[in-house]
């Protein structure tokens, strides 16, 4: 089996010590040593340093959440204003090369398999064009062959056409493969590091080149290397230590935003969701109190950075934490393959179980009735 700290021949390799001093640092968090003392410390601070963020993750600021809450909210209103953005998925394929086991998409998972041609997804676009929304996240399965480069280049090609923001959502790359995709159209990337402990990510990650520890943790700087204007960070929180994985998320964040000023870092905040032939997975200790914590913490830690607020959390959750932390949304959200355009006829299964099933007006006058201006986009390309 290939050593998941371990390049495999087609992967880049980029001078960095990010990751080393992530996974120091993660490493030497003892989130139990926090007192009350020192959240109320971070809370007071004007710029809230690592040891605040540190001690805003722990389990003694769970008891502090409404004072933290009060803390994100000036901070959201001081940066964002009552902004909320919309957007909307679109998977354009589900074949994946990894075995994930927590996934849907994974290899040896029995599911339908689809995959769009670029008709299609044209005539995807054109669907959720008509709802309104100007900004879309496109995403594949982890399967260079069946979503290869081009393949995925097309599609940005596409939604230029039709969206005034694109997003990707798909297998690392390298550097060049960056520069690539941002000239066909693509602004920011998504990566999920799952976990960032890389014992546990190894017993997760059993196959194909996801298993690769370190080429997945660098696919942001090498986005950015490439030209992308824009990078998300999330943990898959329930995988393992929920705190230390919000925590190296964080620290990852912030590192790359001091290394690359001109970035526009954004989180998502992904709990654990059923899959289609393992309905009983959950995440394990992380309830909506932790992750409200978690959120409220990163708006804390990071007041500049966007946040995403998932499908896979309850409507009311997601319409509450938009006013305290979280800036964007997403909107008539499917997972599966081919779902936006009923001429569609080879669709493909989900990905994972969503909990927020509401259409783009339902989001929309959700967001309008929480005193809040959802905003479909702000770019303008000239």
């Amino acid at each position: 089996m290939q050593n998941h700290m371990q390049y495999m021949e087609d992967m880049e390799i980029i001078e960095s010590d990010i990751m080393q001093k992530v996974l120091e640092e993660t490493r030497n968090y003892n989130y139990n040593e926090y007192k009350t003392e020192d959240i109320k410390r971070a809370l007071s601070s004007d710029v809230c340093s690592v040891d605040d963020f540190k001690a805003l993750l722990s389990q003694a600021a769970s008891d502090l959440i409404e004072e933290m809450a009060l803390k994100a909210k000036e901070e959201r209103e001081k940066h964002f204003g009552n902004s909320v953005y919309l957007f909307t998925p679109l998977y354009i394929s589900n074949y994946c090369e990894n075995y994930c086991i927590y996934c849907g998409f994974n290899s040896h998972n029995k599911i339908k398999r689809a995959k769009l041609n670029i008709d299609e997804i044209e005539r995807e676009m054109q669907a959720i064009q008509a709802t309104g929304l100007e900004e879309i996240l496109i995403l594949t399965g982890e399967s260079r062959k069946m979503s290869d480069v081009k393949y995925i280049g097309e599609a940005c090609k596409l939604a230029r056409k039709y969206f005034k923001m694109t997003g990707l959502e798909v297998y690392p790359m390298n550097t060049e493969e960056y520069r690539y995709l941002q000239k066909c159209g693509a602004d920011y990337i998504t990566v999920f590091q799952e976990t960032y402990n890389p014992d546990k990510y190894k017993e997760l990650h059993l196959q194909g080149h996801k298993r690769i520890f370190p080429y997945r943790f660098n696919a942001q700087e090498r986005a950015l290397k490439g030209g992308m204007r824009g990078t998300a960070f999330a943990a898959l929180l329930g995988l393992d230590d929920f705190r230390k994985d919000a925590f190296a998320t964080g620290l990852h964040a912030y590192l790359l935003q001091r290394k690359y000023p001109y970035a526009e870092i954004s989180f998502s905040c992904p709990r654990l969701r059923p899959i289609i032939n393992n309905n009983k997975i959950n995440p394990k200790d992380v309830h909506e109190k932790q992750l409200l914590q978690v959120i409220l913490a990163y708006r804390i830690f990071m007041p500049y950075a966007g946040i995403t607020i998932s499908t896979r959390e309850r409507a009311d959750f997601r319409d509450n934490i938009l006013s305290l932390a979280a800036t964007k949304i997403s909107a008539g959200v499917s997972t599966g393959i081919g779902s936006h355009n009923n001429d569609v006829k080879d669709k493909g299964d989900n990905q994972f179980i969503i909990a927020d099933d509401r259409n783009v007006n339902e989001v929309y006058n959700a967001v309008k009735a929480k005193g809040l201006q959802p905003v479909m986009n702000d770019y303008i390309y000239v």
